[in-house]
């Protein structure tokens, strides 16, 4: 899982998310820097050209690269273009980790965001402190733990353990949620009601990343179920906890208890599903076994009469359950996952524990990241956007923001030409659908308005009570905006992250500035190239906003059903054929892609990829582009798009991905050619290559 995923509280993104984190985890990292091997344009020393591209174009365009590398120890993937394997970091390019080691030696005025960025990198980097105060921090916490003596109490508890683990201004609640805390909570603006922001209760409780690792029956499954029991039982040890065999034992056994109660991920993508209004009445009603008055009220959240619960049934399964379930299992359980949560700024011996499962058996890494990158991620964990502001400042130019701004302009340009010409729409649909391109938000680079922090206390020689204190700010930043107007032009993602967000409930797309470099963006470029690539993925965010989810929105961010009956049921045909199509793809032997668990992500590729391409042709008013080292336009622009989603990933995080993630494995995003007619033409392929469809068979949306 990410580290910066699981510090701001072990939320598993995988991705991804509704929100729609669609996130170019999604491009895991692909950016660091340009690749060696080529200056401006295409990888050409990465490309296998004894394949057919008819038969593996994935290969074709980056099959010599593919049999090279190797993933490195303390990574769980590598990409071609990491040309220094240690900074390959989760979102952090090697600017940012300059700017934060910069800002803890610059001795800033204390309070203000340079100053805190430098005291949480400090206070992280001084290992004999950590060392020398040793279980002290957390001594307080476990013993309140301990204390508790009945089940009102243990709903205090739980209320108290509430954490937004979604940002409070995500345009959707993060829906493969991955939370320890028993249920999570989500600050964004209304299903209902766009205007104003809402409060989002989501299923949680389990440590490892869904409740296929529970329930699964599969030998690696049960391997890893082994594995991390032992793991449970080695954390509570260090932290001096007697019976710790018997007690890991029962917190597997709850957490598998858990499990069964939860929604997977495909059902959770339904929004139909998740738009449940429930008062703070409805609970004891519907969801019995919790003392729901004294959660609330732990949880700073009595005032707040209305919320949206996203998986209702887990919430009457896991309420249940606290009734159930005897008070020392809750007790154990909620030891663990405490020092869980922060094994990552304990003593050596606890963190090293930590990252063996989490980290290790979870991702197949076998090595630890360098002490000053796990620095690094913690201050972009807890201080993104005071990072991003002197990252914006020093890094992203207004030259950059007007040609992106150019090719975003074309590319909606083009979705919205595509809407006209589509056959099976009518007029009125239509009109809504360009309703929702007109009043499109496009941030470029990084916000207009900057997250203030001053409420934030950090101090370098703490660096638990930094992340404890970093977390709790963010609930109650999350907490006080209830109700409050919704700044529909305000930033989730930090300029330095190297991804792109849609929020539909905000009607607005976000591409931060480290995007917006090479090789996802490079001036010297050949264009085909860059609409191959950059330009792909700003179709594809694009393309979100009308995807089986998005698509539910309407202009105002609001769910209201805007299409004609007969439309959406032939919209609804044509992605139960994408999804049909990409059920048919193997990345492991025993496990296949789930077509509806990554439907979404699937028609943005899609759509994205049919926009680019024509915003590409556009650009040469009909003209062909030049010939570029033997290879035509089109041909640089699908060679372009392939060869961003080259990877090598761990076993353990290839599988991960797949039962976690709303993406496809890169292999299969890249796939998603054999849909273009032009892709056709392009490589000369034909009835007989394995990646063929006739024209009837190719999935055509938008």
């Amino acid at each position: 899982m990410k580290l910066a995923a699981w510090i701001e509280g072990r939320l598993f993104a995988a991705l991804l998310c509704l929100c729609v984190l669609v996130s170019l985890s999604a491009l895991k990292n692909v950016f660091v820097a340009a690749a060696k091997s080529q200056d401006h344009g295409l990888s050409l020393a990465n490309m296998d050209r004894s394949m057919r591209p008819g038969d593996d174009f994935y290969r074709y365009a980056n099959g010599a690269w593919l049999k090279r590398a190797v993933v490195p120890e303390e990574h769980s993937y590598v990409d071609p273009f990491a040309t220094d394997v240690d900074d390959s970091q989760n979102d952090l390019t090697p600017q940012t980790t300059r700017l934060i080691q910069e800002a803890a030696q610059a001795h800033a005025p204390y309070g203000s965001n340079p100053s805190k960025i430098g005291d949480v990198y400090i206070s992280y980097m001084d290992e004999p402190a950590i060392e020398a105060k040793g279980l002290t921090p957390i001594r307080p916490h476990l013993d309140a733990i301990a204390a508790i003596r009945d089940k009102s109490q243990l709903a205090r508890a739980l209320g108290e353990s509430l954490r937004a683990d979604v940002d409070p201004l995500s345009g959707t609640p993060e829906i493969s949620f991955h939370t320890p805390t028993l249920f999570g909570l989500s600050v964004a603006p209304g299903f209902n009601d766009s205007g104003h922001y809402a409060a989002y209760l989501l299923q949680g409780g389990l440590e490892m990343p869904d409740r296929e690792y529970y329930l699964s029956d599969t030998t690696e499954m049960r391997d890893t179920r082994a594995k991390y029991q032992a793991h449970v039982s080695a954390l509570l040890k260090l932290a001096g906890i007697t019976d710790a065999e018997l007690r890991a034992k029962r917190v597997v056994a709850l957490e598998h208890a858990i499990a069964e109660k939860h929604e997977s991920l495909a059902d959770s993508q339904d929004i139909g599903k998740a738009n449940n209004s429930w008062s703070r009445s409805d609970f004891p009603l519907k969801a019995p076994g919790l003392d729901w008055v004294e959660f609330f009220r732990a949880a700073g959240l009595s005032q707040q009469g209305k919320f949206i619960v996203w998986q209702p049934a887990a919430f009457t399964g896991e309420s249940a359950l606290v009734a159930s379930e005897d008070l020392d299992s809750w007790k154990d359980w909620l030891a663990f996952h405490f020092l869980e949560d922060y094994a990552f700024v304990l003593p050596k011996a606890m963190a090293d524990e930590r990252f063996a499962f989490a980290e290790g058996i979870l991702l197949g890494r076998t090595k630890q990241r360098p002490r000053e990158q796990r620095a690094a991620i913690l201050v972009h964990s807890l201080l993104g956007q005071a990072v991003g502001r002197l990252y914006g400042e020093r890094y992203f130019t207004p030259q950059i923001r007007s040609q992106i701004q150019t090719m975003v302009t074309n590319i909606i340009a083009a979705f919205q030409r595509r809407i006209d010409a589509l056959s099976w729409m009518d007029r009125t649909t239509k009109a809504e659908a360009k309703k929702k391109l007109t009043n499109l938000y496009v941030g470029i680079g990084y916000p207009e308005t900057w997250r203030d922090y001053s409420a934030f206390e950090v101090r370098a020689d703490d660096a638990f009570g930094n992340l404890w204190r970093g977390r709790l700010f963010k609930y109650h930043r999350g907490v006080t905006r209830l109700g409050h107007s919704v700044d529909r032009r305000e930033w989730v993602y930090n300029p330095q992250s190297v991804d792109a967000m849609e929020l539909p409930l905000q009607n607005a797309l976000t591409f931060p500035a480290a995007l917006l470099k090479p090789p996802f963006f490079d001036p010297l470029s050949p264009a085909p190239v860059n609409y191959g690539i950059l330009g792909t993925v700003i179709g594809h965010e694009v393309s979100h906003t009308f995807d089986t989810q998005g698509s539910r929105f309407d202009s105002t961010g609001r769910v209201r059903n805007w299409w004609k009956q007969a439309d959406l049921a032939r919209f609804n045909a044509a992605t139960e054929k994408l999804a049909a199509q990409y059920d048919t793809y193997k990345p492991l032997a025993d496990l296949s892609v789930n077509g509806k668990q990554t439907l979404t992500e699937n028609i943005a590729d899609l759509a994205g990829l049919a926009a680019a391409y024509d915003a590409y042709r556009t650009t040469f008013g009909g003209r062909e582009a030049p010939v570029w080292n033997g290879f035509s336009g089109d041909q640089q622009f699908f060679l372009g798009f392939a060869q961003v989603w080259a990877i090598k990933s761990t076993e353990a995080s290839l599988r991960q991905q797949v039962l976690t993630d709303s993406h496809s494995p890169g292999e299969f995003r890249t796939a998603t050619v054999r849909n273009h007619d032009a892709w056709y033409p392009a490589f000369d392929v034909k009835p007989g290559d394995k990646l063929f469809l006739a024209p009837d068979d190719r999935v055509r949306i938008w």
